[in-house]
């Protein structure tokens, strides 16, 4: 019989594999900041000074869940995988097209995924691709031989819970969607880090279903970024210390795209090589869970990943939440 101590021993030695990515971008097309300075009182100088982002993308008529179906087939199709071989399908969003079902739920169909596979949504904000991948890691255990695959997505539209009147927030957000296809390796180690906080001051939070209005992003910009600059390198450190390595041996660190400044402090508070961290907010905004993996999906196209390379993905959002994780491409 195996006791809790041997599983719990073993646990840590179960590593992961990105099969492969795949991503899904509104097809209305990318949205200037020239378009927000006929809404509100910016320009593209404001913009692109504070933050670094250039465009982004809303979606017009198109839903969450089309964007994660689309996101979803790329990269089964990049990874060779077929929906009867998925044993789980995980949605981070904190934007469902609705309370329920959930847009897990609605993938099956559209997939064709088997009906017995675990599927839901998770909402940790913009940290909600990386409690994904710890989260179906852990199901992949339980999920039936044949099953061996998880897909996790992070799939938003928050272009629908903006205030176009709010210059602090409507110049940062974008819609899009991206997935990965992921197994549980030997080969490939593992390792995470998450926390998650109350937010008591109200820095950063969407409204719902317990207040009098629709929902709309709010947050407090440099309080944000004064946790942000903070949290960041903290999660870096604590995971370089539970996988007993250095900043010099990752070979590509991954942050949340929500803010280009946040990034830098970060490289200069950590005395890190700047073309270690791949930006691209530039081109997306803050696109919320679906950052992360648009990332990674943007360095495969272009070629910067590599199989055997180290990668920190490391991100932060409302809640507050936080996590990071050092996946062996």
């Amino acid at each position: 019989m195996i006791t809790l101590e041997a599983m719990r021993a073993a646990w840590p030695q179960i590593g992961l594999r990105m099969l492969a990515v795949g991503h899904a971008l509104p097809a209305a097309g990318p949205v200037p900041n020239s378009y927000l300075e006929k809404l509100v009182d910016t320009s593209d100088e404001w913009i692109v000074s504070r933050t670094g982002i250039k465009e982004r993308y809303f979606c017009a008529e198109q839903q969450n869940v089309e964007l994660a179906e689309a996101a979803a087939k790329e990269a089964m199709a990049r990874a060779g995988v077929e929906a009867g071989q998925i044993g789980v399908c995980l949605v981070a969003t904190f934007t469902p097209d609705r309370q329920s079902p959930s847009v897990a739920c609605c993938l099956q169909q559209r997939l064709g995924l088997p009906e017995d596979a675990v599927m839901f949504d998770m909402n940790a904000a913009c940290a909600g691709f990386l409690y994904g991948v710890q989260t179906a890691r852990q199901i992949l255990l339980a999920a039936p031989a044949e099953r061996p695959y998880a897909l996790v997505l992070g799939s938003e539209t928050p272009s629908r819970v903006l205030d176009f009147t709010d210059r602090n927030t409507c110049v940062l957000f974008g819609d899009g969607a991206a997935a990965a296809v992921l197994e549980l390796s030997a080969e490939n180690p593992y390792y995470a880090v998450c926390g998650s906080r109350t937010d008591n001051e109200q820095m950063l939070f969407c409204t719902g279903l317990a207040d009098d209005k629709p929902g709309v992003v709010h947050m407090q910009g440099q309080e944000v970024f004064r946790f942000a600059v903070d949290i960041i390198p903290h999660s870096i450190e604590q995971l370089l210390t539970k996988c007993g390595l250095q900043l010099a041996d990752i070979d590509h660190v991954v942050c949340h795209q929500a803010n280009n400044r946040i990034i830098s402090h970060v490289v200069k508070k950590m005395h890190a090589r700047p073309e270690q961290f791949f930006i691209n907010l530039q081109h997306y905004g803050n696109t919320s869970s679906a950052s992360i993996p648009l990332a990674l999906n943007d360095m495969w196209e272009q070629g910067l990943l590599q199989r055997g390379q180290k990668v920190i993905c490391v991100g932060f959002g409302a809640g507050f939440t936080w996590g990071a994780c050092l996946l062996t491409w």
